[in-house]
């Protein structure tokens, strides 16, 4: 029993060690987005990529023929914007990196906007889409994802806020500069880093590799 209880305080800690400043833990996975839960309609379901490519060329995948890509599982925690840190989340999907090999991007290409149904958009340095943890992910825990957790597919970027993390993946674009996405644009910050605090946009400065907010 003492064993056990050792075992608790240890696994307590550790997550205390993985929770960034100005975050607090929470248990199970909150549901946060902005508008409605679409309707996943797979005749009418792809997945796109364009922009600066390497070759000029967009590409595209309906849903069945993404489970051909290759995928792989991490372990990751999820960070929200407004404070709640979620621990453990097993994740399974396409490396962010996989569909990069794919299609090229220009060598001028920074940054990528992700886009969502409904137009949502969130930018993120390519940097951080080409994480070995940014995953394009179908399924968590063993499970496909839910309507409400963003299936069939969302980005997962693990290492920054989670409004960077879109729900309802649609495409992807190349993007040769900086260009703000939707909470970006409504006065969140354009990087995210939680272990930074980078929650908004008067935060930005020039040696954040950020441009100003203005």
């Amino acid at each position: 029993m003492a064993r056990d209880r050792h075992s608790t305080v240890e696994a307590a800690a550790d997550r205390t060690r993985r929770v960034p400043p100005g975050q607090h833990h929470v248990n199970g996975w909150p549901v946060s987005h902005y508008g409605p839960v679409p309707r996943f309609r797979p005749e009418r379901w792809n997945l796109r990529v364009f922009g600066a490519t390497a070759g000029g060329v967009d590409r595209s995948w309906t849903f069945e023929e993404l489970t051909t890509l290759p995928h792989t599982t991490v372990i990751a925690d999820l960070h929200c914007a407004s404070g709640p840190t979620s621990t453990d989340h097993e994740w399974y999907g396409i490396p962010a990196a996989a569909l990069l090999e794919l299609v090229p991007p220009a060598p001028e290409v920074t940054h990528v906007m992700t886009w969502a149904e409904y137009g949502y958009t969130s930018n993120v340095r390519l940097a951080d889409f080409t994480s070995p943890q940014t995953l394009l992910v179908t399924h968590h825990d063993d499970e496909p994802l839910t309507a409400e957790h963003g299936f069939p597919l969302r980005l997962v970027v693990p290492h920054l806020y989670g409004y960077k993390s879109t729900k309802w993946l649609r495409a992807v674009e190349y993007l040769t500069e900086d260009r703000r996405g939707f909470w970006e644009d409504r006065g969140h910050h354009t990087i995210g880093d939680p272990w930074q605090e980078q929650r908004y946009a008067h935060q930005e400065a020039d040696g954040d590799g950020a441009r100003p907010h203005v």
